[in-house]
């Protein structure tokens, strides 16, 4: 495994917690490689928002707020509610094809997840981040995009597939089909409703979680 997928699976599987100090020289020496892939490693975990700066002396591990989160989550709600509307509107045949081709191949990553192989949660989450850039690609809107993947936070999606029980993923499954199919018969109205309700009930899905005894990953303090 490359240092890159080392490190961020260490971030989303809590083997490195929120807060922790990071740096080029302890990284290396654990990975047993040169600093340069460590570094390429870092500035890129740093584009994903898993880590941040700490007083110029490496990096830390990023921590979420509850608060952070549900504002996460309702800036996402917004952003992509529109994106779903623009794609209803601007969408061609081929980009609703793709669309519908990236939610088949959602149902069969759902199919075959296994709670302790990180690989097919990691599916489950790409496939799913596959189906929504689709639609974002549709509005062709690359301010939208652009914007969307700054609230798009890694470690916060992937733990929700984590968490999520069959019941939830076939939920959320059902959701895509009515927002394809809104998206399909031009309807923005219809679309735009559907995503937001989609993005809200993984709000909820994620903060309740954080709530319940136990769960520790990626929660912090809020007093």
């Amino acid at each position: 495994m490359n240092p890159y997928e080392f490190i961020k699976d260490a971030i989303i599987l809590g083997d490195f917690s929120p807060g922790e100090r990071l740096t080029e020289e302890a990284l290396a020496s654990t990975l047993k490689v040169s600093r340069t892939p460590i570094r390429e490693a870092i500035k890129q975990l740093e584009t994903d928002g898993l880590i941040t700066p700490y007083k110029r002396r490496g990096y830390i591990v990023r921590e979420f707020s509850l608060e952070d989160i549900r504002q996460i989550y309702n800036l996402r709600a917004l952003l992509e509610s529109f994106g779903a509307s623009e794609a209803a509107l601007y969408r061609t045949s081929e980009e609703l094809e793709r669309m519908y081709n990236k939610n088949a191949a959602y149902e069969i990553a759902i199919s075959k997840l296994k709670r302790s192989d990180i690989l097919t949660i990691r599916n489950v989450q790409q496939v799913n981040q596959e189906f929504h850039e689709e639609i974002f690609k549709a509005t062709k809107n690359e301010h939208l995009r652009t914007h969307i993947s700054k609230v798009v936070v890694v470690p916060l999606i992937f733990r929700s597939f984590y968490w999520y029980s069959e019941r939830m993923l076939l939920r959320s499954l059902e959701v895509h089909k009515t927002i394809l199919k809104a998206i399909e018969n031009q309807e923005p109205e219809r679309a735009k409703i559907a995503m937001q309700e989609h993005i809200y009930q993984g709000r909820d899905d994620v903060l309740q979680q954080l709530n319940t005894p136990g769960i520790e990953v990626l929660k912090r303090d809020t007093q």
